[in-house]
């Protein structure tokens, strides 16, 4: 005779992706033969930092600060931070380039620093303060940043600018007064397809000098 099924586990298994999506959670119901007896998972509490919202989609709560404001989101725990930005919370500004952190379209700032987001899970960055491009200019008011890549003609195609201006204003934010030279090493995880560096280079420099008060934009 076949063993009783346990009932203290689910009819169904998991897959390994399940597993891994609902790891750490409780189970949401236990069925037994003849009778289907629902045991709740416990509630959420605002204390948690994350929480599971539905174990059978996989989705976990994941609360963060973007451009200042306050978002949770529920996301799959594949889903990288890129895709999140994008598709959840509609900021668009942050392009997808090469999907393999080589390219630095996808830059923004996370925690002071510049980061790939499309190699960035969204599970990391509970509780991170994330600036993307959308969050540079105070209304009509651009960041120095942009105003001296405009100034200065940076853009070709502009499909890189976004994460340009992302990694030039987490350099400046750290070093006010880079040399070229750190300018460079700072600078050098975001490629340019249309080639445009000599004015991508001369646009941060320019930045530096109004973020430091000595030029007027």
């Amino acid at each position: 005779m076949a063993d009783k099924p346990d009932a203290t586990k689910p009819r169904y298994g998991l897959s390994r992706r399940g597993f891994l999506k609902g790891a750490g959670t409780t189970a949401a119901a236990a069925v037994s033969s003849g009778l289907i007896g629902v045991a709740a998972a416990p509630a959420p509490t605002a204390a948690a930092p994350a929480s599971q919202v539905d174990p059978a989609l996989g989705l976990t709560t994941v609360h963060m600060r973007v451009n200042g404001t306050p978002q949770t989101v529920n996301v799959e725990a594949r889903w990288t931070l890129l895709e999140t930005l994008r598709d959840k919370l509609g900021l668009t500004g942050t392009k997808l380039g090469c999907d393999r952190s080589e390219c630095g379209a996808c830059t923004v700032v996370m925690n002071g620093s510049a980061i790939y987001s499309c190699s960035q899970l969204a599970l990391w960055a509970e509780g991170a303060d994330i600036t993307t491009v959308e969050g540079l200019a105070r209304g009509d008011q651009l960041h120095p940043v942009q105003q001296a890549f405009a100034d200065l003609d940076a853009g070709q195609c502009y499909y890189c600018i976004p994460g340009q201006l992302m990694a030039a204003k987490a350099l400046l934010d750290s070093n006010p007064s880079p040399t070229t030279a750190e300018m460079r090493h700072g600078m050098s995880g975001n490629l340019c397809r249309c080639a445009n560096y000599n004015h991508i280079q001369a646009a941060v420099m320019h930045a530096a000098r109004l973020m430091r008060g000595e030029v007027l934009s």
